[in-house]
């Protein structure tokens, strides 16, 4: 029997050489993942259908509908998003011009060196911002490829996710703790997406009442701007307040600035600070420490799509990894937020059928100990 030391090396290399790879091809596995958590999330409809005696090709076609309608409706937002920050930016360009001399002669009068201020301003190019979103703008534009992909991904999963769950049925055959875990996986995906989804829509609105009060152009996209970067965990904030501040810097100055930032800061620490990260625990199970650091490791990994995808491609590697064996159960807690009793009927269900799925696993492993029973 190798030493543990060597077995730890030897996994870790080997987890080195994969995560490598799939930084490699990236451009094929971050769409194919998209396509399978939209079609995972949106298969109760297909499913509700074929029960109500629905041709199987029908409820097929309806969640392909679906999932097409759901990410081109993202995906337009996101480049008209981009598309009228690009275009209204060159018309602040005077107002740039003032507030740049309004800037350096504020820091003049605070005893900072005028050439060193001089070479600030130089360095500096109003145009340069602008280039930078037209910039991103024609690298949204020029991911047709990724995009015809994506759609090509989903007419195959779509068509064949009516036949998941015999196919599940005879895995269950050779591999019983397979099926269980990835039901997990399912369950927690579809309830992150739902409680994003609420708390996502609660933002959006409270942004875009404040952005209109304080008259920022085209309040309501970037409300729904918001609530797009909403699903990225953590800093999806930071990203959506991005050009309502910047034109409100533009249009109001300083001041409307910092009102935009504290509006957006307020209703983001209030609710997806402290109200939200209570029902993703209820409804996911992992720690908000675990969340970040999940949104770094997929960004750098599989890059935006990575990001927007972080919590559920994290419970997949959980199902696949911790929750298929009685082994790695003790995983769980670490990865979980702070054991307590569920809040809500709903996170009791949840955490009763968890528990339910876990004791099925062990039960499936009578040669190992089970361990004792935490609350979730």
């Amino acid at each position: 029997m190798l030493p543990r030391w060597l077995l730890l090396l030897v996994g870790a290399a080997a987890a080195t050489i994969a995560i490598a790879g799939v930084r490699e091809i990236a451009w094929l596995i971050a769409p194919v993942m998209l396509a399978l958590v939209v079609v995972v999330a949106l298969m109760p409809v297909q499913r509700w259908l074929l029960r109500h005696h629905v041709p199987r090709w029908a409820a097929a076609t309806v969640l392909l509908v679906l999932v097409w309608s759901v990410l081109l409706g993202f995906g337009s937002l996101l480049i008209v998003a981009i598309a009228q920050f690009a275009a209204l930016l060159p018309t602040y360009a005077p107002q740039f011009a003032v507030l740049l001399d309004d800037t350096v002669r504020r820091l003049d009068e605070a005893g900072w060196s005028s050439t060193q201020i001089q070479e600030l301003v130089d360095r500096f190019d109003y145009g340069q911002l602008v280039g930078v979103a037209t910039g991103l703008l024609a690298r949204i534009t020029d991911t047709a490829t990724t995009l015809v992909l994506l759609l090509s991904a989903m007419v195959f999963l779509a068509i064949e996710s009516g036949g998941f769950g015999r196919r599940l049925a005879l895995v269950a055959e050779e591999r019983p703790h397979l099926p269980i875990a990835l039901g997990l996986f399912a369950r927690g995906t579809r309830s992150y997406l739902l409680v994003s989804t609420v708390f996502g829509g609660i933002v959006a609105v409270g942004d875009t009442i404040a952005l209109a009060f304080l008259d920022v152009p085209l309040p309501v996209l970037w409300g729904l701007l918001s609530f797009i970067t909403n699903y990225v965990p953590n800093i999806g904030f930071v990203l959506g307040v991005i050009p309502p501040a910047l034109l409100g810097l533009l249009d109001g100055g300083w001041t409307e600035f910092w009102v935009v930032l504290g509006v957006y800061a307020l209703l983001n620490f209030v609710v997806q600070t402290l109200i939200q990260p209570r029902f993703v625990g209820d409804s996911v199970g992992l720690s908000m420490t675990v969340t970040f650091l999940a949104l770094l490791f997929w960004g750098w990994v599989l890059g935006a799509l990575g990001a927007l995808l972080a919590i559920p491609l994290t419970l997949l590697v959980k199902a696949l990894l911790v929750d298929v064996d009685p082994r790695g159960h003790w995983l769980d807690a670490l990865l979980r937020e702070e054991p307590r009793p569920p809040r809500t009927s709903r996170a009791r269900k949840r955490a009763h059928d968890r528990r339910a799925a876990l004791a099925s696993v062990r039960s499936l492993h009578p040669h190992w100990p089970s361990r004792r029973q935490h609350p979730d």
